[in-house]
């Protein structure tokens, strides 16, 4: 079946964020003490706070208070907002255009929180261009579960066989797959993940778009 819509994560597919992501939890939590220097970058990708508190704090997890920890995060996350505007790839809005000019229906699920999906896409101008964003945190379970995927599906009111997902970590990779779904990857050069579990793997969103539209055409 022909795909009829597209449904993108957000960081490291649309924007170069994760290592600003690092570094701004590393500081955060350096002026409470914790460190996060035995964890890698990319054990942080495709995921979001409330799932690793236990494994950055370790033994120590069950003498803080993890609610206010991550209040206090999502706090901080607003005082330290990220440049987005710069950190976009260069080709997003060129095939976030051709994918729509061709009748592509486009949505986001992400596992970042909905004030920085929000602010994300209005300050990178690209809100228009999604029917639909969903966030991780609107979820029990974030990705590797599959049920942001599965409530795209159900809300864009289209058979999986005619969804794409667009991903880039371990995680988002699992969660598509789970959901019964096509993935295709973002090649990772930088960060060692394992994308293994895609169905297929593009070096950027210009080569997967193009990919796409050959499809679409034949």
């Amino acid at each position: 079946m022909l795909r009829q819509a597209v449904i993108f994560d957000m960081d490291g597919v649309l924007f170069d964020t994760e290592e600003f992501y690092y570094r701004r939890r590393q500081h955060f939590l350096a002026d409470k003490g914790i460190s996060i220097s035995h964890l890698p970058v990319s054990f942080f990708i495709g995921g979001n706070m409330k799932q690793v508190w236990q494994a950055i704090l370790g033994d120590d997890y069950i003498h803080w208070d993890i609610e206010k920890l991550q209040t206090d995060y999502a706090l901080y996350k607003q005082q330290h907002p990220l440049p987005y505007k710069n950190l976009l790839f260069s080709d997003v809005k060129r095939s976030l255009e051709r994918l729509r000019n061709a009748g592509i229906r486009i949505a986001l699920a992400s596992s970042s929180s909905p004030g920085d999906i929000a602010l994300a896409l209005e300050e990178a101008e690209i809100k228009d261009y999604f029917e639909l964003t969903l966030s991780g945190e609107e979820f029990p379970e974030s990705k590797p579960h599959p049920a942001i995927y599965n409530e795209a599906a159900r809300l864009l009111a289209l058979p999986k066989d005619a969804l794409l997902i667009i991903e880039d970590s371990e995680k988002g990779i699992a969660a598509g797959r789970s959901a019964e779904i096509e993935v295709w990857g973002i090649k990772d050069e930088r960060f060692g993940l394992n994308q293994s579990q895609a169905n297929h793997l593009v070096s950027n969103l210009t080569q997967a778009v193009e990919e796409l539209l050959m499809s679409k055409r034949s």
